[in-house]
This record gives C-alpha cells, sequence and structure tokens, in this order.
C-alpha cells in the first residue's frame, strides 16, 4: 500500500474507535470531529498529503525495497552520510509545516521504530522469535504507513529511592500473567502525547523496575486492543477561533494517561520479555535515542528559526529595533540558533557505522543539544515577554474586532508603526498563544523535560562522555 492521504489517515483514526476518556467522557462518534482532536488530526493530516505532492514527494518519500512501494521517509534506513543529511531535510520540511511545535509528527516513532528493526539481531539473541516480530511490525508499519505515540515511564505515585511497588496493588504496568496466546499487562504508563489518535502504541521498558522481571518487555499493540485506555488531560483548544488562538486550535497534542486494564498483548507484538541484557544492550547499543535526538534537534532548530522570525516580526511592528538592549535580546535568540545548528551539523559530519549496519548521528553533539535547549528555551520565551511587554495583554478576541461599535476605536488605539491595529493584535496574539496561554505555558514544559531529568541527562553525558584524551593533555602539560 505505502503511502496514505490524510484523508485516509483521518478515516483509519475514527475506523479504530479507541477507547479515549477527556473531561469525564467517553469520546464518542469520530474523534476526528471532536474539538479537543480535530486541529491536531488535521494537521496530522496535512503532512501525510505532502509526501504526495510533486514538489515534497523527493524529499518525503522513497522506494521501499520489498514491494516497491513509496514510503514515508522516517521509516529508511540510513546506510550513508547522504542518508542522515536527506532524513534530516525532510524532518525540517515537516516541521516547517507547524513551525516544530508538533512534537510528535510521525516522523518521530517512526525514527524508533525503525532503529529498533535495524537491530532485530540483537533483540532476537536469546528468542528468534523477537527478532522475527519486530522486522514484522517494522514491516507492517512501513506498507501501511502507520501512526504510532509511545510510553515508557510510570506514574509518579513515590519516586523515593526506597520505594519498591508490591504485587497486590498493580500501579506502574506489569506483566501479571503469561498466557499461549501472549502476555497480560495490568497498570498504568505515562506519558503518551497524542494519545489515542494514532494507529498503534509502542511500548518500552520503563526505568527504575528492572530488578523484577515482570517490568522488562517491549511490545507495539494497535491503539483500539480491547482493555487499553488513554485518559486524557484537559484540552487547551479553548474555541474554534484561530484568530484567538492561532496555535493551539491547530497544534494542541494532548498528553495522556495510558491504562492497560488486564490487556492481552499477542507474543507476535512482542520484541522484549524478561531478558535484562537485551533490555540494556537495547538502550546501549540500538541507537533508537540517537536518532529519536537527531530528529528532535532537528524540530529545535525549526522552532527556535520561528522565534527568531516572531521576534523580529514584534520589533517591526512597534518599530523598537532602534533600542540596543532590543538587539542584546534578539542577538540571544540567533545565538542560540546557530548554536543549535553547529551542535546538528557536527553530529552529521563525525557519523557512523553502528554494530546493525545504521548510519548514525554522533551522539555527543545531539546529547549536548538536548541538554542545552531546556535551558535556552524558557530563556527565549521570556525575551518575547520582555519585547512585547503590556503588548502581550492588550489583546482583544476575533468578536471584538467583528463589532461595529468598538472596532474604529481598536483600529485607532492599537495600530501600530507599520501594520493595523488587527494586524498588530494577530502578532501579538500569536506570541501570546506560544508563550502565555495553557498552550504556551505546555511547550515550554515540554522542551524543559522533552527527554526527561535535566540532571539525569547531564549525569548520563558525564558518565558516558570520553574525558581520557584531555586528562593526557593536561598530563603532558605539567610534563
Amino acid at each position: 500500500m505505502g503511502i496514505v492521504t490524510g484523508a485516509e489517515f483521518i478515516r483509519r483514526i475514527d475506523q479504530l474507535n479507541n477507547e479515549v476518556w477527556i473531561n469525564g467522557e467517553k469520546v464518542q462518534g469520530k474523534i476526528s470531529e471532536h474539538q479537543a482532536f480535530k486541529g491536531i488530526l488535521k494537521s496530522k493530516a496535512s503532512l501525510y498529503d505532502m509526501q504526495h505532492m510533486p514538489s515534497h514527494r523527493e524529499f518525503l518519500t522513497y522506494r521501499e525495497p520489498k514491494k516497491g512501494s513509496l514510503a514515508n521517509f522516517s521509516f529508511k534506513c540510513p546506510v550513508s552520510k547522504q542518508d542522515l543529511i536527506e532524513r534530516r531535510k525532510a524532518t525540517e520540511l515537516w516541521a516547517s509545516a507547524n513551525a516544530g511545535l508538533m512534537g510528535r509528527s510521525p516522523d518521530y516513532i517512526n525514527s524508533a521504530i525503525m532503529s529498533l528493526g535495524a537491530a532485530s539481531k540483537l533483540l532476537g539473541t536469546n528468542n528468534p522469535e523477537f527478532g522475527k516480530n519486530i522486522e514484522k511490525l517494522l514491516e507492517n508499519a512501513i506498507q501501511n504507513d502507520l501512526s504510532f505515540t509511545h510510553t515508557f515511564i510510570n506514574p509518579q505515585t513515590n519516586r523515593s529511592v526506597s520505594y519498591f511497588e508490591g504485587e497486590d496493588d498493580v500501579i506502574a504496568a506489569r506483566v501479571v500473567d503469561e498466557t499461549p496466546e501472549g502476555i497480560v499487562i495490568k497498570g498504568a504508563r505515562l506519558l503518551a502525547t497524542q494519545g489515542g489518535i494514532t494507529d498503534e502504541l509502542l511500548v518500552l521498558p520503563a526505568g527504575g523496575n528492572f530488578i523484577d522481571e515482570s517490568y522488562i518487555y517491549g511490545f507495539i499493540i494497535p491503539s483500539n486492543t480491547p482493555g487499553l485506555k488513554f485518559l486524557c488531560r484537559e484540552s487547551f483548544v479553548y474555541s474554534d477561533s484561530s484568530f484567538d488562538h492561532p496555535l493551539s486550535t491547530r497544534f494542541e497534542e494532548i498528553d495522556s494517561i495510558v491504562v492497560f486494564d488486564n490487556v492481552l498483548v499477542p507474543w507476535d507484538k512482542v520484541f522484549l520479555y524478561k531478558d535484562l541484557n537485551v533490555a540494556f544492550a537495547m538502550s546501549q547499543e540500538v541507537d533508537m535515542f540517537t536518532l529519536l535526538s537527531y530528529q528532535a534537534v532537528t524540530r529545535q532548530v525549526v522552532k527556535t528559526e520561528f522565534l527568531l522570525g516572531l521576534a523580529e516580526k514584534m520589533i517591526q511592528t512597534i518599530n523598537i529595533s532602534e533600542h540596543q538592549h532590543v538587539k542584546e535580546k534578539c542577538s540571544e535568540i540567533i545565538v542560540n540558533l546557530e548554536i543549535m545548528k553547529a551542535l546538528l551539523l557536527a553530529s552529521e559530519t563525525n557519523c557512523s557505522f553502528n554494530e546493525w549496519g545504521m548510519m548514525t548521528p554522533d551522539a555527543n553533539p545531539l546529547n549536548a543539544a538536548i541538554i542545552y535547549y531546556p535551558k535556552i528555551y524558557p530563556r527565549m520565551v521570556e525575551i518575547l515577554h520582555l519585547l512585547g511587554a503590556s503588548g502581550l495583554i492588550s489583546i482583544p478576541g476575533e468578536k471584538d474586532f467583528n463589532s461595529e461599535i468598538i472596532r474604529p476605536e481598536l483600529d485607532k488605539y492599537l495600530q501600530g508603526a507599520a501594520s493595523t491595529a488587527e494586524e498588530r493584535v494577530k502578532i501579538y496574539r500569536l506570541a501570546w498563544d506560544l508563550t502565555m496561554s495553557a498552550f504556551g505555558s505546555r511547550q515550554t514544559l515540554y522542551e524543559r523535560f522533552f527527554f526527561g531529568d535535566p540532571i539525569k541527562l547531564s549525569t548520563s553525558l558525564y558518565n558516558g562522555y570520553d574525558k581520557n584524551r584531555f586528562v593526557d593533555m593536561v598530563k603532558e602539560f605539567l610534563k
């Protein structure tokens, strides 16, 4: 089958009839028509449609060898530096369609599944069937252009070092039974972004539970598997007005708790089970995390470009570019952008083959980027606050501008040096929705913790970074 259109994607998600709960109610009917989900589904559908555009097809697809059909670029295993560059350009193209605000565009988890498929021999080390399973799951994803969400975090019930969950009251999802048909999972997992609005769910081992082998598993199942529930947080889509909420109406992804109510996972969907050695090797040798970082940093570069463009547009609108402190603030964003671009380029330049024949970007620059960006993103948000000041509060809505009585006053008092009042308010509402609304606040938190605890990430970088030659340099100097 190969690549699908946006309409085919939405029709498929509607037909799944996934069990999704929001505001205390189960979603009934077509989820693509529900106010909380229709915007993001429409935005995702536009990405699938881009695959069919003659001007984009070369970048967003490739001819897969088994059946000769066109497939999404993110399923292609890179085997050269050029493959990586083309992959990055395709991600840039998709990210540009949503200003880098869609953290879970389809190419993100696709990259993880592709990486797992490339390392199928590792997953099949002690059970060849698991290796075959991931190959079949990847092939199914390629042929049907599937979309995925994922979960690999346990509920934050008790995060003390000494806490160990008992068997009587299951909270974190674990294997509670093993049958000839498959394994039975009970409990909950966090934090599935776009949970319930994708075709399938990728489940990976959660850190901290490897003492008990009932927590060591990996599988992919359809989102409508019996017993699987997605409990969503409050939606940040507060109206259908793209004037009032220019970003949340299109890119609000929704985050969900995944509940496994005695879910039977068939054996042919399992690629890891009760094998600590393979689980550890998977985290160290598959380079799945590296490919995810590569996609994420590419998206963050695009997002930073959007922030810079928005900052400059705000500056032009009220003509404040002559102020030195304004230039200094905007220069901060420029420096951040160039650093992120340089780290991304360095990862490409120093790429190498991993053990499984996949061309992999250098992890060190990417690890530096994913530690750096959570620190600079809140500062760039602050810069937009400082540039916008009261202009981020004086932002009447669409209905105000539609009022014949007060419209003349708005046109007079809210005009910009280089814009009409309506144009100015649209620009500042855009900045507000990115930095101050519920949607914008979630974006900041999202970037702060995109890859997890920043302290653990820093510790991991320190532990894994080869510092010996630098120590030797000092030793030589002391001689």
